[in-house]
């Protein structure tokens, strides 16, 4: 894969002809330009080989090195350009105090110290007021550095000033360490399934490792690192009936009492989605949508695609919540719209996408359109389960099978039935009891599944027991298989297809019953 030509196709339209003109603007020639010729060659919608293109750019004597030179330069210009763009783009308060920070120091060098100072107290309110530690501490430096100068304040004071930022610069880093450590140790619980590690421990012992017990309530940025750590927590434990109303408590807290800057956008989205995300695992739908289409609001007002990586992210459990209120048309519509938005979706969420669209279309019955889609995904098993993790690829595995024995491809569904009973046998084996630890069925934290696809199997071998008292009083059994995963809807809606084939009901409108209750 070219990874120049990956980065290229991430640019919307307006940035690709943007990027074009700043390139010209390099030189004044305009014309036989290589650059903006490997340019446009990178940007059409076919993938060419190296040789291909150095064949291209230089028909008279194919050139290699000059070809990587070429795109060493190419690749320049798109560095540059980036980050021009993303000073232009920036709504936080770093650009402005960095501005403001460059524009002290040249004057001190030149001679103007009061105005210099004059700067300085600007860009130091500025990062303050928006919590940019990092950059206050660095206009605190510059403060001391010309402390001697006239028109300075008591070195004193700066220095204080200077101690008391570092302690909020020092509690944010050890957020940012602790939410990294924690994502990093329960990684290891989302591929290889829940119940890896006792989680509860894990939170408390790495808050309490960095001092973070009662830091949340001090700033909407600390707040969300540490209701991201809580949150990665309950994703593993999937205890969100109690997670949603303490997030809840904690944003309408910092909302009524500090309130959220336009510097601080980026945090109350996240907040936003966190909150809505939880709400719909409890099953409060509409509650969840009112939190969403505020973050929709918020989205619709920044800048170009100042927040392009979380906007998907609300448009997915948008569309979720709609189809548990009765609207999966509009869930179908809404992925459809984002699937064929320009520019195209990051790799990971085209994948999240066309597989939550596919369950839309299961529910609405249309099996030949699901499948198409699944199809799409394009990725191996081993791909899929490295990448996204080993819960992803069971849905992706049992909606696959569910699919093709809606399309009567029995043979088709027999071998992906068989293949995830594979997975889980050689993952997952069951253990005997010994004297230190108790016995281990067989699939382990996916025994209840290895249950499911049983009754599943049964139905492949002989559609007609789901009509027995027998196969019903089994199913009637399975909600053991909801359990600890009561707020997993994806779970529900695999239990759904069982009990509606044994209620001889559509399979949609059972799964808004159980989704209700």
């Amino acid at each position: 894969m070219d990874d120049l030509r990956l980065t290229l196709q991430t640019l919307a339209s307006d940035d690709r002809r943007d990027l074009v003109q700043f390139i010209q603007w390099q030189r004044r020639r305009a014309t036989g330009r290589q650059d903006l010729r490997l340019l446009s060659l990178l940007l059409h919608a076919q993938e060419y080989k190296s040789d291909y293109l150095i064949r291209k750019l230089y028909p008279d004597e194919p050139n290699p090195v000059a070809y990587y030179a070429l795109r060493k330069r190419l690749f320049k210009h798109l560095t540059e350009f980036l980050l021009l763009r993303q000073r232009q783009h920036d709504a936080t308060a770093a650009t402005p105090v960095r501005g403001q920070l460059t524009l002290a120091q040249y004057l001190f060098g030149a001679g103007v110290p009061r105005l210099a100072w004059s700067v300085l107290r600007k860009a130091e309110k500025l990062a303050l007021d928006n919590e940019q530690y990092e950059l206050l501490n660095a206009v605190y430096n510059v403060q001391i550095q010309y402390a001697g100068l006239p028109h300075a304040e008591p070195l004193d004071a700066i220095i204080e000033r200077r101690h008391r930022n570092k302690k909020a610069a020092d509690e944010e880093e050890r957020a940012g360490i602790a939410d990294a450590l924690l994502r990093q140790r329960l990684r290891q619980a989302r591929l290889h399934g829940r119940g890896a590690v006792p989680v509860d421990e894990l939170v408390r012992n790495v808050l309490k490792e960095y001092s973070l017990q009662e830091a949340f309530a001090r700033s909407p940025s600390l707040l969300c690192r540490l209701l991201s750590i809580a949150r990665h927590a309950m994703l593993v434990r999937g205890d969100f009936a109690a997670f949603a109303p303490f997030i809840e408590r904690c944003y309408r807290l910092m909302e009524r009492r500090h309130g959220f800057a336009p510097a601080h956008r980026e945090y109350q989205l996240r907040l936003l989605y966190m909150l809505a995300h939880a709400l719909y695992r409890a099953r409060r739908f509409a509650d969840s949508v009112v939190y969403l289409e505020q973050g929709q609001a918020i989205l619709a007002t920044a800048p170009g695609r100042q927040f392009s990586d979380l906007a998907p992210r609300f448009t997915f459990l948008l569309a979720a919540n709609y189809a548990f209120l009765h609207r999966n048309a509009e869930s179908i519509q809404l992925l459809e719209c984002i699937l064929r938005a320009k520019p195209a979706l990051l790799p990971a969420h085209q994948l999240t996408a066309r597989l939550q669209l596919t369950f839309h279309y299961f529910a609405e019955g249309n099996f030949h359109k699901a499948s198409q889609t699944l199809i799409s995904l394009d990725r191996t098993d081993h791909w899929l389960e490295q990448n996204m993790g080993l819960e992803w690829l069971l849905n992706h595995n049992i909606g696959e099978l569910l699919i093709q024995l809606e399309l009567g491809n029995l043979d088709v569904a027999l071998v992906r039935l068989r293949a995830i009973m594979r997975r889980l046998h050689e993952q997952f084996p069951a253990a005997e009891a010994t004297a230190d630890t108790p016995a281990v069925p067989l699939g382990g934290p996916y025994h209840a599944v290895v249950c499911y696809l049983e009754l599943v199997h049964e139905i492949m071998d002989d559609p007609a027991v789901v009509s027995t008292p027998e196969f019903a009083g089994r199913v009637a059994t399975m909600p053991a298989f909801l359990s600890e995963e009561r707020e997993d809807l994806q779970v529900l809606s695999f239990f759904a297809w069982l009990r509606a084939r044994v209620l001889g009901r559509p399979y949609y409108e059972v799964l808004l019953q159980l989704a209700a209750q």
